[in-house]
C-alpha cells in the first residue's frame, strides 16, 4: 500500500471549499493518511503555497510531533503552538506577521492573481523531531533532513475572483 494523503473536504486537484480559506470560515480542513512507511516514529505536516507572489512558498500550516498511531488530523485543529485536544501535536510559524501566526491559516491569495495550489505535504519520520513549539518551516525541515521515510502530498486549488 502507497502511503497517501487525503480530504473528505475536497479531492486531490480540487478546489478547497471557502469554509477553509481566509474568505470563510479559516479553520483547516480534515486530513487523514493510509499507509504510512513501517518504522515510523512521528509524522510532520507543512501545507504551504508555491504561487504566492513571494520570493519563497508561503506558508500556511507547520504542525509536528504527531504520533506515529494517528491516522488523522479533524477539522478545525485548534491555533495553539502545543495542542493536547482534540490531537498531541505541536504547531509551527505560518507567513503571516499578525493576527493569527502559529498554526492553520487558509488560502487567501491577491484577488485576481489566478488559481494558486496549496501543497499539503505529510512527512512519516524515522525519529521525534524534538522541536519546540512554534518552530518554523525552514526549522522542521533542517530537523527533518535525512530522517523521511515517507511522503505523502494533497494538493487543493483556490482563487480569489478580482
Amino acid at each position: 500500500m502507497s502511503f497517501k494523503l487525503t480530504s473528505s473536504a475536497f479531492k486531490p486537484g480540487g478546489a478547497i471549499p471557502r469554509k477553509y480559506t481566509g474568505e470563510g470560515e479559516d479553520v483547516s480542513p480534515p486530513l487523514a493518511w493510509d499507509g504510512a512507511p513501517v518504522g515510523t516514529k512521528e509524522f510532520a505536516l507543512i501545507c504551504d503555497d508555491p504561487d504566492a507572489p513571494t520570493p519563497k512558498p508561503w506558508v500556511h500550516w507547520v504542525i509536528y510531533a504527531m504520533a506515529p498511531e494517528m491516522r488523522a488530523l479533524p477539522e478545525a485543529v485548534p491555533n495553539e503552538p502545543q495542542l493536547t485536544k482534540p490531537i498531541a501535536a505541536r504547531q509551527g510559524k505560518n507567513s503571516w506577521d499578525s493576527g493569527k501566526t502559529i498554526g492553520y491559516r487558509g488560502p487567501m491569495p491577491p484577488p485576481g492573481h489566478g488559481t494558486h495550489h496549496y501543497h499539503f505535504k505529510l512527512y512519516a519520520l524515522d525519529r521525534p523531531v524534538g522541536l519546540a513549539p512554534a518552530a518554523t518551516k525552514e526549522q522542521l525541515l533542517a530537523t527533518m533532513k535525512g530522517h523521511v521515510l515517507g511522503e505523502a502530498e494533497l494538493i487543493g486549488t483556490y482563487e480569489r475572483k478580482k
